[in-house]
């Protein structure tokens, strides 16, 4: 009878997974943030995916790593190949129609632009299920379980929707509002920063020409920008106020913008979808309701 040989083993998928990301990226320290592992746990599966193929993939620079020749040439398919996985397994969970729509974001998007509009939008998709969650930086949408995301963005891909123009100014509760004549008052208020948004202030003190008169470095810098809109809310300082965040806030009169111009960001509220369109199935009316809803507050 004829012989069937075993088939040849595959190296580690997370071997192959850890070297894909760290030659896409051009560094382990950035594999290792995407894949959510230590900079330690990507070196090591490489050295393993290195002794299982009996050769090198990287070359150990003073200033980094770079790809062997051999490597650099397998990379393309490789990466092709995780795509095509990472596809397949959108394609089985688009076909579940009962899921949950998987929704990714920026923690303030979340807090202060989403949440909001969860009970709107669940009204007019009856029985749609919406699971959130906060991440620092865009998830890469064609290959993790997300079928939308919400992040500021000055570039976008084609496959994305910017939910249009943002801008900040100054914004604060009445009873300080009513002791701001002009940009130069500023100099003896708390000025209140978003940690990740520090340069703002500064920015738009050069754009009301008062950056001569009032410190920009001063006062508190918040972690999460929900916590210094609460210390504004509070009474507490001055925040700089991204206006798709606190456009809500300056509606019903809790916080006040005293003061003039607003200043145009190169940043846009973005929302991210698969670019082959394999997604949850109500997806694209999603976006559609809610770069809708977006006009309407802006």
């Amino acid at each position: 009878m004829p012989l069937a040989p075993p088939r040849p083993r595959l190296p580690s998928l997370n071997a192959l997974r850890a070297f894909e990301a760290a030659a896409r990226c051009g560094s382990f320290t950035k594999a290792a943030e995407e894949l959510g592992v230590t900079a330690g746990a990507v070196t090591q599966q490489i050295r393993q995916l290195e002794a299982a193929l009996g050769m090198k993939l990287f070359d150990r620079l003073a200033q980094g790593v770079a790809l062997t020749p051999a490597a650099r040439t397998a990379l393309p398919r490789l990466s092709r190949g995780f795509d095509m996985l990472a596809h397949s397994v959108q394609d089985l969970r688009a076909a579940h129609d009962s899921r949950a729509l998987a929704i990714a974001a920026l923690p303030c998007i979340a807090q202060l632009w989403l949440s909001p509009r969860l009970s709107a939008l669940q009204q007019a998709f009856p029985g749609l299920q919406v699971s959130i969650t906060a991440m620092e930086q865009p998830p890469d949408i064609r290959r993790e379980p997300y079928d939308l995301a919400l992040f500021y963005l000055d570039e976008a891909p084609v496959s994305a929707l910017a939910l249009g123009p943002d801008a900040i100014l100054p914004v604060c509760v009445p009873a300080i509002a009513a002791r701001l004549k002009a940009a130069a008052d500023l100099a003896g208020e708390t000025l209140l920063h978003d940690a990740v948004w520090r340069g703002d202030w500064a920015r738009w003190l050069d754009s009301a020409g008062a950056r001569k008169v009032v410190d920009a470095s001063r006062g508190p810098a918040f972690s999460l920008y929900s916590l210094a809109l609460d210390a504004a809310l509070s009474g507490n300082g001055v925040l700089m106020g991204r206006l798709s965040l606190v456009q809500a806030y300056l509606a019903d009169g809790r916080l006040i913008a005293p003061l003039g111009p607003t200043l145009a960001l190169p940043d846009r509220l973005t929302l991210l979808a698969p670019p082959d369109g394999a997604s949850h199935p109500k997806a694209q009316a999603v976006m559609e309701w809610l770069r809708d809803s977006a006009e309407v507050t802006a």
